[in-house]
């Protein structure tokens, strides 16, 4: 029988049994489908909920200040159960679950297990918050709605928000030992995203929470069925990452250029490492920078700078701030590094170029 979890579930775990095996995962082997536990001690929901609120404390000072977890948790911790409905079923290698939010209040989020976890947002606009999957830059994107997030196992995933609308998301774990081979038949190596767009797998994950919510566990196969087609979507994904790890002839596509150029013009003033601009187009850091040199005839970290100053010249000639504080408002700490980098793009320093345009 799938397990179905009351809507006074705290924050879901997978059988404890399961943990035992040699993968550390939560979903058996052995035949018998694996469950939640339905309830919490009271002790243990303290201690949870105490951790969020110490991490909602200092969220204004970034995600390095949330307290790391004490334990490997195999479902989202919710830092409020009691503003939440969470209905779940699991089987043999998966388990699914649907979050409907009761209350639009603060709320936090927070997964890292020997688990892959699948994000699903249904519905959601947020007025404030911020999303962090290990890997990637941290997102703070307002409309959630119709995104998906990825988290492969071991790896962190925070998040917190203060929702406009009621938000209903869907997770989908999936253990790591049972997921499909390749086309060649070997194991895949799964890349974290955050909320982006897939067709296959948005329409997928919305037959198997229709599946769920309608209580139809009497059709057990075809819930199987479809958690089967959702993994193999998950490594087809995946696949296609790898097959642009090479850089086309000529530099980055078209779209890996669009994010690029978006992602640095949102963060001028920011210090970018490497690593973050190659993740996000799915290259090595390697292969990254060849593709961007050929794309825009200059390396990243150059690029970065002539956009910093080409910002710098337009404040200078509307603003009437100092040279100071906009070398700081583009990113520069001393008003000597801005004055040398601007000199050097423009052949002025920054006074003679507002003077000029007098």
């Amino acid at each position: 029988m799938l397990t179905n979890l009351s809507p006074a579930s705290v924050t879901s775990r997978f059988d404890r049994n399961a943990l035992r095996t040699p993968q550390a995962a939560v979903l058996v082997s052995t035949g018998r489908r694996a469950s939640f536990d339905r309830g919490r001690d009271e002790r243990t929901d303290h201690r949870q909920r105490s951790r969020f609120d110490r991490g909602f404390d200092h969220e204004v000072d970034g995600w390095s200040d949330w307290p790391a977890t004490d334990s490997i948790e195999t479902a989202v911790e919710i830092s409020r159960p009691d503003i939440v409905k969470r209905r779940a079923v699991a089987w043999q290698g998966m388990a699914a679950e649907i979050v409907q939010a009761t209350r639009r209040e603060k709320i936090g989020y927070r997964f890292r297990a020997p688990l892959h976890l699948l994000v699903v947002y249904e519905q959601g606009v947020r007025l404030n918050g911020e999303t962090f999957v290990e890997g990637l830059p941290r997102s703070t994107l307002r409309d959630c709605k119709r995104k998906l997030t990825f988290v492969p196992a071991g790896q962190e995933y925070v998040e917190w928000q203060e929702p406009r609308i009621l938000s209903r998301t869907a997770y989908f774990y999936f253990d790591p030992a049972r997921m499909p081979l390749d086309a060649e038949g070997g194991s895949v190596e799964f890349a974290p995203r955050l909320f982006f767009e897939n067709a296959e797998l948005w329409e997928t994950a919305l037959k198997l929470t229709a599946l769920i919510e309608s209580g139809g566990f009497d059709n057990q196969l075809y819930l199987e069925a479809l958690g089967v087609v959702l993994a193999h979507e998950l490594v087809r994904l995946n696949q296609g990452a790898r097959r642009v790890e090479a850089p086309v002839r000529g530099g980055l596509a078209a779209w890996q250029q669009r994010i690029v150029t978006a992602y640095i013009e949102e963060h001028l003033a920011e210090p970018i490492p490497l690593a973050t601009l190659a993740q996000l187009v799915r290259l090595s850091p390697y292969y990254f920078c060849r593709a961007f040199k050929q794309s825009f005839g200059m390396p990243p970290h150059r690029y970065h700078t002539s956009r910093r100053i080409e910002h710098a010249k337009a404040l200078l000639a509307k603003s009437t701030s100092s040279v100071t504080d906009i070398g700081m408002t583009v990113g520069f700490s001393e008003t000597s590094s801005f004055s040398a980098a601007f000199r050097k793009a423009t052949g002025l320093t920054p006074t003679a170029y507002h003077r000029s345009l007098g």
